[in-house]
């Protein structure tokens, strides 16, 4: 822990410390996946309203994410990959965080309903208050299926996205939703596998840490098998097509081979070789939901032009 002890808490907070406290990273995902939802959704969406609708958007995921930041600034600082971060690093105070993401929760609720529509934005509180209260404050540092039921929130994007241009929820929403949903638990457990001891010693019962490395690889793979079919099942409804069926089914294969590739590795061997295939598996993980979403906008362009669809 001696790399971590000292904390500079000298100057002032900076404004990179403020979009650090956003988390940059996953609200790129966020912003993207809400795009898609969108885009693909069959109710045309003028450019500004779209344009505004995304921003708040984002401001909401970065809500999101600073409400996290607060919270958890605790175990923040006993974990390598975090202890970092503007609050446990000392840039930024945990009132500060706090208020921060409040202002950019209420802001980005209200005026993604008064862009769009009333649903829309309620919509975004809910997944907001899911994040926060739900998965941050009650399941995260109480159970291993924290990642699984919390990871609904970073689902919900896409349906925001569709309920901007439909004021609804469909079946192509719920779809894009099962896909993120079901994608998420191997996405951070391949991460968990990587990460060693660090959810470890801040006492985080992520399922490397309370069933094992053995038992979290056998996961990944149950996960992986169960999303393949969901994924590409999304190819026969309205927003999908033979493009994103063709996509879809090399990604999964690839997807399933990964899985199984880190299911039959020897654990002596994972830990010689630094991880590198369970790194391998996270980043490209990342490309396979890229892919899918890439694959459904794909669709869109070629259906505006009589050319996509069944």
């Amino acid at each position: 822990m001696s790399d971590i002890s000292y904390i500079d808490r000298s100057g002032e907070a900076q404004f990179g410390d403020f979009v650090a406290l956003l988390k940059p990273r996953v609200m790129s995902l966020v912003v993207f996946t809400a795009f898609v939802g969108l885009v693909v959704a069959p109710m045309p969406v003028h450019p500004f309203v779209a344009f505004t609708a995304i921003l708040f958007i984002a401001l909401g995921g970065g809500a999101s994410g600073a409400l996290n930041m607060w919270y958890d600034a605790d175990i923040d600082r006993l974990m390598r990959r975090t202890a970092n971060r503007p609050i446990p690093a000392g840039r930024v105070s945990e009132g500060e965080a706090l208020g921060f993401g409040l202002a950019l929760a209420g802001i980005s609720c209200v005026m993604l309903a008064l862009a769009s529509n009333i649903f829309a934005g309620a919509f975004l509180a809910f997944t907001i208050f899911f994040y926060v209260v739900v998965y941050t404050v009650w399941l995260k540092r109480r159970t291993p299926q924290n990642i699984v039921i919390g990871g609904a929130a970073g689902a919900f994007p896409p349906m925001i996205g569709w309920a901007v241009a439909t004021g609804g929820i469909s079946l192509e929403s719920v779809a894009m939703f099962m896909i993120i949903f079901l994608w998420t638990p191997p996405h951070f457990w391949s991460l968990a596998l990587f990460m060693k001891d660090d959810y470890s010693n801040a006492g985080v019962p992520m399922l490397t840490v309370t069933h094992g490395r053995r038992a979290t690889r056998t996961q990944i793979l149950i996960y992986a098998l169960i999303l393949a079919p969901v994924a590409v099942g999304a190819a026969f409804t309205s927003i999908g097509g033979p493009v994103y069926l063709a996509a879809s089914l090399v990604l999964n294969a690839l997807f399933i081979r990964g899985a199984l590739r880190l299911w039959r590795r020897d654990e002596d061997v994972a830990l010689a070789e630094k991880y590198s295939a369970e790194k391998r598996y996270f980043y490209f993980s990342l490309l396979y939901l890229f892919g899918h979403f890439s694959a459904l906008l794909v669709e869109k362009g070629l259906g505006i032009f009589g050319m996509g669809g069944w």
